[in-house]
């Protein structure tokens, strides 16, 4: 498995799916939004870590974005640290595997959800949780 990547212990879901079945015709179906390829089962993207304008944030299937960005500043001599906790209403709904990974929320104009996030957009992850391939 290459550096970054971690095998995952969660099965397989996409929200909103009733049963795997339909689970799988929407993979295809968000795949075909985003203009990538399906990943097959055992390289499909459960979570993946990335900085972002100055920010790190996770991107989870069927979760929120969230992120943090961390700032430092001089008070009286000493350095101190702030970190704000950044969040999107946007839902993952599917991450496709590539050298910039694609995700696919649940923002416009998938529903009226507004987002700071384009859908889809890409990030190069450094950390990447795959579902478990079972």
């Amino acid at each position: 498995m290459p550096a970054g990547r971690i095998a995952g212990v969660t099965a397989f879901f996409l929200p909103r799916a009733t049963d795997d079945d339909q689970a799988e015709r929407l993979y295809e179906a968000l795949a075909e939004f985003a203009g990538c390829e399906p990943a097959p089962p055992g390289e499909r993207v459960r979570s993946i870590g990335f900085t972002q304008d100055g920010a790190r944030w996770a991107a989870r299937v069927g979760e929120e974005l969230r992120g943090e960005r961390t700032t430092s500043s001089l008070r009286r001599g000493e350095l101190v640290e702030h970190t704000q906790t950044l969040t999107d209403p946007a839902r993952v709904l599917a991450i496709y595997p590539g050298r910039a990974h694609v995700v696919v929320t649940d923002a416009q104009p998938i529903t009226g959800t507004a987002s700071a996030w384009a859908n889809p957009f890409s990030a190069r992850p450094d950390e990447v949780v795959l579902f478990d391939a079972r």
